[in-house]
């Protein structure tokens, strides 16, 4: 089969076929997954043609994989049976704003930089904030979440409906406009995370919020990793309206010196922000000042200003970017594990003792107001005993979040790095799972070798690459 003359009769446009360079960017993920290319990358521009490129697929046996900014951590978007990468970048319209219904329509393309910049005008904004101008639709797929989700949730609790495209191109709607709904089952939950294995999002129903009247953040430093857990234990547990908690250590902080030129005390640190109106932010930051020298911090600073909230959380925000930074010529690994609140500081201590004991150089950041964090650290893929290192290290911070409640990912997804570990967690529901993913997708085109094993040998994919 000629694929691409194939898909030619579907867009006629040769320019919207990618080559060279963007076959090699639709080949890899963000952090160390390997790499593969794409037999084709397509960018449709609507529905039809997204329909129409599925339905040849799904006849044709040829996988397809969802693509949307690339930012994904776990290899959602590598398309590892090689196939369509079926990019959605020029699906980038919003349909709809309705400011009276803190409601927003979008199609899966749009970031999340380019929604808030159009919300500003309503004084709305759209709360989860992964930390990279990410597509909507990317989001949506790997339920994302971010440095916000301590106040707003994450994703799934952000979409209130979905345009769904299943694997033979026919659309189904689910969900809708309204703020709840009791009707039939919670299908827009279910697509929601699925990670591009269930069906292609064309279009996108957004809950919004309201901007906060006034906001303070503010970073403490603390002389250990555990205290430092300990006190935004502290400050989740005083019931205050904490809009972010997030946690990183000095490794992180001299690597945000490094990158972004900053002169931040290499300590132990929580970046903190309270919003709403001034009184109520006044007394929280005030409080958070007290719990936080009561547990031994040896300096909080606060800022009003919005130039200067911003600079503090842009130093956050790139913490992943310039811990990769100190070791260009590696790949990164990055854990993603999620524990009850009241085992957060024993999980932060239990990690950077296991980091340390394997010899690896490893920063700990993450979202700690619920939960949430990562150790991230750079490997020689090249070296086989590098590489078991950081698998033993991977494993043992998982194991020890599973036997006390958490997840093997708080909000990355499972994508092909995760499988292991997924069936650890939930092994008794995957034969459940397995089933939906038949029913959705029959002949198992949709992003092949992601969340699932696939032993089925009619599928025409190989099982070892599971």
């Amino acid at each position: 089969m000629d694929l691409l003359a194939g898909l030619a009769d579907i867009i006629p446009e040769e320019r919207r076929f990618g080559s060279g360079e963007e076959i090699e960017r639709h080949s890899r993920g963000v952090t160390r997954h390997s790499s593969h290319p794409p037999d084709a990358v397509v960018f449709p521009e609507n529905r039809e043609e997204v329909s129409a490129l599925l339905r040849f697929a799904n006849e044709s046996g040829v996988p397809v994989v969802p693509y949307g900014q690339g930012s994904s951590l776990e290899g959602h978007v590598v398309p590892t049976h090689g196939g369509i990468s079926l990019d959605t970048s020029r699906m980038n319209r919003i349909l709809e704003v309705r400011p009276e219904d803190f409601v927003a329509r979008v199609e899966p393309g749009v970031t999340h930089g380019q929604l808030n910049e159009r919300l500003r005008e309503h004084g709305l904004f759209f709360p989860v904030d992964p930390g990279w101008d990410a597509s909507l639709g990317g989001m949506a797929g790997t339920n994302a979440s971010g440095s916000n989700a301590l106040r707003y949730g994450v994703m799934r609790e952000q979409v209130l409906g979905l345009e769904v495209l299943l694997a033979d191109g026919s659309a189904m709607r689910t969900g809708g406009l309204a703020m709840k709904s009791s009707a039939g089952y919670n299908l827009t939950g279910l697509f929601v995370g699925s990670e591009g294995t269930l069906g292609v999002f064309t279009e996108i129903i957004l809950r919004l919020k309201p901007v906060p009247e006034g906001a303070i953040a503010a970073r403490a430093t603390f002389p250990d990793i555990e205290a430092a857990g300990n006190v935004a234990v502290s400050i989740i547990r005083s019931g205050m309206m904490a809009g972010r908690v997030e946690l990183v250590d000095e490794r992180t902080v001299g690597a945000v010196n490094a990158y972004k030129g900053t002169d931040y005390e290499e300590s132990p640190t929580l970046f903190l922000e309270f919003s709403g109106d001034e009184a109520t932010v006044g007394r929280d930051m005030e409080r958070a000042r007290e719990l936080s020298e009561a547990g031994g911090c040896t300096s909080f600073r606060f800022e009003e200003d919005e130039a200067a909230r911003e600079k503090l959380w842009e130093a956050r925000h790139e913490a992943g970017l310039a811990i990769r930074n100190m070791n260009p010529d590696k790949a990164t690994v990055s854990t993603d594990v999620c524990v009850p609140i009241s085992e957060l500081p024993g999980a932060l201590r239990e990690a950077r003792r296991t980091i340390d004991e394997h010899g690896l150089e490893a920063a700990i950041l993450g979202h700690v107001g619920d939960g949430n964090y990562h150790a991230v650290f750079p490997v020689d893929t090249s070296d086989e005993e590098d590489v078991h290192r950081a698998e033993e290290v991977n494993a043992r911070i998982v194991g020890y979040a599973l036997a006390r409640g958490g997840t093997c990912s708080g909000e990355h997804g499972v994508g092909s790095g995760k499988r292991g570990h997924l069936e650890k967690e939930h092994g008794d529901s995957i034969p459940f799972m397995r089933g939906i993913k038949d029913l959705a997708d029959p002949n198992g085109i949709l992003n092949p070798g992601k969340v699932l094993p696939d032993p089925r040998p009619e599928s025409g994919i190989p099982e070892e690459s599971y």
